[in-house]
This record gives structure tokens, sequence and C-alpha cells, in this order.
């Protein structure tokens, strides 16, 4: 077997290497995304009283492989509450509960596990 033939075998070693990690990586994130699901839908209902003490954004951009100057961008947006036992929790909302949201806001907030229910300012 020359250098080639050699190279070529090291090569497609390699592609089916990295090919299998991304999807074992595709495959671990599904099933970690369901497996949070499940335990949002068996956690209880909680409405709790917080104060909004952080916002933040998450901006990404995906561009397309065949055009590189076309692509688009997305923005996550998290909000930090922290409830009256001083712990913090995070979630992530639509961009229209961010804008109506400010930090030092007060009121209920309502959760299921990770998953964000919604938020009702007391005046």
């Amino acid at each position: 077997m020359g250098f080639f033939g050699m190279g070529a075998s090291l090569f497609r070693i390699l592609f089916i290497a990295v090919f299998l990690l991304v999807l074992f990586v595709i495959i671990s994130n599904m099933i970690r995304g369901v497996g949070q699901w499940n335990r949002n839908n068996q956690s209880p209902v909680l409405n709790v009283l917080a104060t909004v003490v952080a916002k933040r954004e998450e901006v990404s951009y995906h561009h397309h492989h065949d055009n590189m100057a076309m692509g688009h961008s997305s923005t996550s947006y998290y909000v930090t509450f922290e409830v009256e036992s001083g712990d913090r929790m995070e979630f992530r909302v639509s961009g229209s509960e961010y804008g109506m949201l400010i930090e030092q806001d007060f009121g209920s907030l309502k959760f299921q596990g990770t998953r964000f229910l919604g938020f009702e300012r007391e005046l």
C-alpha cells in the first residue's frame, strides 16, 4: 500500500469518526431535551413572589453555506428572578414578555420546572 492509499484510509477513518461524533452529540441533545420536557411536565405549577433582577439577550448568527453573504440571526431572551428566599432563577422568555419586564419589577412568578409560564406585576 503506497502513501496515497494509506492517506485515503486515514481520511475515511477520520471522516467516519467525526460523523459518528456529530451524530452522538445530536442524539444526546435530543434525549436531554426530551428528558427536560418530561421533568417539566412532572413538576408542579408554582406561583411565588419574585423580583426581576436581570435581563439578557443572546444573539445567534446563522450563515447559509451556499452564499456566505446571506444569513440571518435569532435572539433568545432571558430574565432572572429572585424569590423571597434569595434564590435566583433564570428563564427563557418570549420577546414580547422580555419587553414588558423591567429590572426591579415585583410580582407573582408562575413556572413549572424550568418552564416560564408568566409574571404578573404587582402595583
